[in-house]
């Protein structure tokens, strides 16, 4: 299952937000597989899209990082998985 996460740091956190990101690299924990990461130029925000195979080891991550960060995460479907619901919408399957 992809997942969506969103993230912003407040800037009293800057400095430790870092660090941790330093020292652990922003590693997800076992059973989630970060499939990749962006970040806000100039800003204190990004998102990730990340792949786990329920969303209690999402939460897991969530968790880790909360006392630092807020995080908004979503649950995600590719295009191939929601063409087929789009069309059903539309009558046109």
């Amino acid at each position: 299952m992809l997942f969506i996460v969103r993230w912003s740091i407040s800037p009293q956190h800057r400095n430790n937000t870092i660090e941790r990101f330093l020292k652990t690299g922003g590693a997800p924990p076992e059973g989630v597989k970060m499939l990749g990461r962006w970040h806000a130029v100039g800003g204190a925000s990004g998102f990730g899209v990340a792949e786990a195979s329920d969303p209690v080891s999402i939460q897991k991550w969530v968790l880790e990082w909360s006392d630092l960060m807020s995080m908004e995460v979503h649950a995600a479907l590719t295009d191939e998985q929601v063409a087929p619901l789009l069309a059903a919408a539309v009558g046109k399957q």
